[in-house]
């Protein structure tokens, strides 16, 4: 008996951080987009849209390939060990996603910022002394 609530319990769980960190990132990472495309907002929205997706798409899958378990909780101190390691282990999977992601976006910035800057030198002579 106490499966079918482990499994409810975890899947409430993990889709609800998923959904909080998706929006977390589209939100804050459009900042960084939108940066990094000089402005360029309607290629920086759907940029950050499709990283959204493959976000939810990855942890989704992930989620759902970790439901099964092994054993059958025994107890009710069993079933929360082993909702509470699904979770721990989903959480780490969001932060490692999301430190990707962080990674993706800074790497993106300062190659736009170093390409502003060569376009810069390039169009004026003087800075290139």
């Amino acid at each position: 008996m106490y499966i079918v609530g482990c499994y409810v319990i975890y899947l409430l769980m993990s889709l609800a951080v998923t959904v909080w960190v998706a929006r977390t990132l589209h939100q804050n990472g459009r900042i960084f987009l939108v940066d990094a495309f000089h402005g360029n907002t309607e290629l920086a929205d759907s940029v950050n849209h499709l990283l959204v997706v493959g976000f939810y798409l990855i942890n989704i899958g992930y989620v759902t390939l970790a439901l099964r378990t092994e054993g059958n909780p025994f107890s009710l101190r069993s079933a929360i060990e082993l909702v509470s390691d699904k979770i721990g282990i989903v959480l780490l999977v969001l932060g490692g996603m999301h430190f990707f992601n962080l990674y993706v976006f800074s790497r993106m910035r300062k190659r736009s910022r170093a390409n502003s800057s060569l376009d810069v030198s390039f169009a004026n002579p003087a800075t290139r002394a």
